[in-house]
């Protein structure tokens, strides 16, 4: 008994020593942490308001060429493609086969059908002369006039089947595809080839409520482009639409007419110069204030005594400023030194700010 109780007091002693030892190293943990307590530093950084102001701008918008008249041939029969008479890139006109579906198994059915109508229009003719003799019933008279109008709308169809067989192109122009070659299979609606007017062009380009309500209908339009750079083509606004898009911008379609001298292709950017000029609300920021290029452009933005980093989009230069098209709202104060010592959520001390 005497032997179990030191064995117990001894185990009580070791878990006392443990347990000091325990809060011995966690008051030195405590007293290392208030000891490494950082002060929360100010930044020093200058900043200026983004401001906004009335700039007079010209109106000219950026747009792409699209074809004056576009589409495609399409195949309204399936078959076997026996004969296409078009090469890629070839010029052609409206009505002009483009090609010819096998009609072999068209032809087989239409004689067929030919001889079928001349057998039920003859037993007609003899069946309504027994009925004027009373030598047939009325019944079996009017049985064989139904199949032979059958007869004949299956000849109609027949005989439109293989006229269609001839693909046409539905409007003149250039060939830009040609998606299939002699002895493919095309199913109906298939496309044979793709079809580009380029006599005239359209340019799209997009107008803000401000600008839109400056342009007309008919309005001339001075177009210019990169591949051409003394060359102006005069163009006219031939579309204004009614209703504005998700971004309130309005589509406007200008329609130019194509210079063989100088031959514009779809696709092409052109600058559109609608010889207007407009009062507009810009925001202006100081270009020391970007972080990146104008490509990429942030700023820091002084909220609450801390500097927030924020994507920002730009537009045009004005000497030592930078349009803002978003991302920063007037009078929000952007950071324009000090921000190399900076980073998302720093705290700053604003020294010198307008």
């Amino acid at each position: 008994m005497k032997k179990k109780f030191i064995v117990i007091l001894i185990c009580v002693i070791v878990v006392v020593i443990i347990a000091l030892r325990l809060i011995s190293v966690k008051q030195k943990i405590n007293k290392a942490k208030k000891a490494i307590v950082t002060e929360n530093v100010n930044i020093p950084v200058t900043a200026i308001a983004a401001s906004e102001v009335e700039e007079e701008v010209s109106l000219i918008k950026t747009g792409t060429l699209a074809p004056g008249k576009q589409a495609k041939a399409l195949s309204v029969t399936s078959g076997s493609v026996q004969r296409i008479q078009f090469r890629l890139g070839s010029y052609v006109r409206q009505g002009q086969v483009l090609a010819i579906i096998d009609t072999r198994l068209l032809q087989y059915d239409l004689q067929r059908s030919l001889f079928n109508e001349s057998k039920l229009k003859n037993d007609l003719q003899t069946y309504t002369e027994l009925l004027a003799g009373n030598a047939a019933t009325r019944e079996k008279v009017n049985e064989i006039r139904l199949n032979y109008e059958d007869a004949l709308n299956q000849v109609q169809q027949l005989r439109k089947q293989i006229a269609d067989a001839s693909i046409k192109a539905p409007v003149s122009g250039t060939i830009y595809t040609k998606p299939i070659e002699e002895g493919a299979f095309i199913a109906t609606g298939g496309e044979i080839a793709s079809i580009a007017d380029l006599s005239s062009l359209k340019a799209a380009v997009y107008l803000t409520e401000s600008e839109v309500y400056q342009v007309k209908p008919g309005q001339q339009v001075q177009l210019t482009t990169e591949v051409y750079a003394d060359k102006v083509f005069e163009g006219k606004v031939t579309f204004i639409s009614p209703q504005a898009n998700g971004a309130f911008n309005y589509f406007v379609e200008i329609t130019v007419a194509n210079d063989s001298s100088f031959p514009l292709r779809a696709g092409t950017f052109v600058n559109a110069d609608f010889s207007k000029k407009t009062l507009q609300k810009i925001l202006l920021i100081p270009r020391e204030a970007l972080n990146e290029s104008t490509q990429d452009a942030s700023v820091y933005v002084v909220e609450g005594g801390k500097a927030r980093l924020r994507k920002i989009n730009t537009g045009k230069g004005y000497g030592n400023k930078i349009q803002v098209t978003g991302g920063l709202q007037p009078a929000e104060l952007v950071v324009t030194s000090g921000q190399i010592n900076l980073k998302d959520g720093a705290s700053v001390n604003v020294s010198n700010s307008n």
